[in-house]
């Protein structure tokens, strides 16, 4: 199964050259921090690979101090008893010997010493060495061999003992210098005492059978981590390889390519896992298209519908005018009906109206009519027009706004609706409170906030506030008309633009909403110059002039209010 390169691993690589040492180390650490985030495939290795050097440290380590104690305890006890029935026939040849005088004694220690050290007995060196509390007036210090130097603690454990004493020391012989044994006991050679004997063992062989060994196992573990790191390389392409390829099918399935599916191979639970992923494909794919197909068909009906409604519609306003235009002359329950007429046929027109520009949205024929042009104006604008019905529910307008120009690519009269929405929205639920209006820029993109300190919304019913047809209260009556498709028509219209229209709310503070579009066309908003939540806080209208005043400071933002 082929892997295919995704289009991450061919980023431009950094250049190395020119940096510092610790930016190029802060790189590598960067690099290896995304590559170990990124790939399973590479924390799997690393972690069995970590895991059996571990593995491989430990039981080694655990062999070789094994292996170590054995030879070690092997060779002293092999020299132990070698010493110890060299000792007791050297002691046995001390005292059969015929000699009477120091000197003859002293010749016949010299010979025993000898020929305990010859070949083949096991020993490199033998040392006698007279024992300190002896007060005999003939010393007999000579060494057969390689001697070496004995310490005064060992010296002092074989004259309070009569038992054999050793220890380990370091020998120098032919092939170098390595670990060895000094075993001691004491002696009574005739007519001169007590005195020390010494018998020094090699442990070289035994430290070349060790390396040997730790060799062994250092190549063992070396091939057995080849070995593990091998296996686990395969594992993981068996097993994340159809992983990896589910994954790029679903990408492919996300973006649209509907007809993606996975490779199937053998019977095993990862071709079930394939044959279930294109099962699961296959019923995506029928559902959507399904879904697709009654998408254009109800879009078309809406939009069939509302074309075929415009010429009765058209015939019915006539009617319903003339019928309101003379509804002086009818009594009063004629007239009451002629007004509600007129009424409702203003409503189902602008529901009409509605229907058209969703059915636009839903069939992607909506486009831009873009100017570059001074959002404050556009807004200023659609608070005039609002202003009326605002000073008929008893509420106003407070506008902040920046001093400066706030220019952008946008479609003046897209947005003035979406503001016009906004508002309407505002007057319907502030209670008669004010309703203020703030207007900001940087230099990415632009913003709008209608906030109003009316009845507020959840957490909940800002997610919902933008469905189409979609009440907060369905109890609550429209006191201003309206279709139930303002703020889903809005909702496209700043998304028309590559904008954002966000809401918040919280019950008994208010509602804000805020208008965010880039000051270019073409770019998408990523965040907003403007505030979203406000403070709990009634606000205050501020009248000032729209001229320029010498106590004014237009850079921190001018405040007009509109309505009564």
């Amino acid at each position: 199964m082929s892997t295919v390169a995704s289009p991450t691993d061919a980023r431009p690589r950094p250049r190395w050259r020119g940096l510092r040492p610790r930016r190029r180390i802060a790189i590598a650490l960067a690099q290896a921090r995304s590559a170990w985030r990124r790939s399973l495939r590479l924390r799997v290795l690393a972690v069995t690979t970590v895991v059996g050097i571990v593995a491989l440290a430990l039981v080694s380590a655990y062999l070789s101090d094994r292996v170590r104690d054995a030879l070690y305890d092997q060779r002293v006890a092999e020299a132990l008893a070698d010493a110890s029935s060299r000792t007791a026939q050297i002691q046995a040849q001390l005292d059969a010997a015929t000699a009477t005088t120091p000197a003859q004694v002293q010749s016949v220690a010299f010979e025993i010493v000898r020929a305990a050290q010859s070949p083949g007995s096991g020993a490199i060196g033998t040392m006698l060495r007279r024992s300190p509390s002896d007060t005999g007036i003939s010393p007999i210090d000579f060494s057969v061999g390689s001697p070496v130097a004995l310490s005064e603690d060992l010296r002092s454990a074989v004259q309070d003992s009569t038992t054999q004493q050793w220890q380990a020391v370091t020998v120098d012989t032919a092939d170098g210098t390595g670990p060895g044994v000094v075993v001691g006991a004491r002696v009574f050679p005739p007519e001169v005492g007590a005195y020390e004997l010494y018998f020094v063992y090699s442990l070289i062989p035994e430290q070349s059978t060790l390396t040997l060994i730790q060799q062994t196992l250092a190549l063992a573990a070396f091939a057995l981590l080849g070995l593990l790191a091998a296996m686990a390389l395969y594992l993981t392409r068996q097993v994340l390889g159809p992983v990896q390829q589910a994954a790029r099918t679903a990408e492919r399935l996300a973006a649209g390519h509907l007809d993606e599916r996975m490779t199937e191979h053998g019977r095993d639970e990862l071709a079930l896992l394939g044959r279930s992923f294109n099962e699961m494909a296959e019923s995506l794919q029928d559902q959507i298209e399904r879904l697709a197909g009654l998408s254009r068909v109800q879009q078309q009906f809406v939009s069939d519908v509302s074309h075929e409604l415009r010429t009765p519609l058209t015939t019915i306003r006539m009617a319903s005018e003339l019928l309101y235009d003379a509804r002086g002359d009818f009594d009063a329950t004629t007239r009451r009906s002629a007004e509600l007429l007129h009424a409702q046929v203003d409503r189902f027109e602008a529901l009409l109206a509605d229907l058209l520009e969703i059915s636009r949205f839903d069939a992607g024929a909506a486009v831009l009519d873009v100017e570059h042009l001074d959002v404050r104006t556009v807004v200023r604008r659609a608070v005039d027009l609002a202003a009326p019905l605002a000073e008929r529910m008893g509420t106003s307008f407070v506008l902040e706004e920046p001093g400066q120009a706030c220019r952008a690519d946008l479609d003046p009269r897209r947005v003035e609706r979406v503001l016009r929405n906004l508002l309407a929205n505002a007057i319907e639920h502030a209670e008669g409170r004010p309703i203020e209006v703030v207007v900001a820029a940087d230099d990415r993109a632009v913003a709008v906030s209608v906030v109003d300190h009316g009845v507020g919304m959840t957490a909940r019913q800002t997610e919902q506030v933008f469905d189409r047809f979609w009440r907060g209260d369905p109890s609550r009556a429209r006191t201003i008309g309206g279709t139930g498709l303002g703020l889903a028509i809005s909702l496209e219209d700043a998304r028309l633009h590559g904008g954002r229209l966000e809401a918040w709310g919280r019950p008994g503070v208010g509602a804000s909403f805020r208008l965010t579009l880039p000051r270019r066309a073409g770019v998408v908003v990523t965040s907003s110059p403007g505030p979203l939540e406000r403070t709990t806080a009634d606000p205050e209208p501020t009248r000032v002039s729209t001229g320029p005043s010498p106590a004014a400071l237009p850079e921190l933002g001018e405040t007009r209010e509109v309505g009564p």
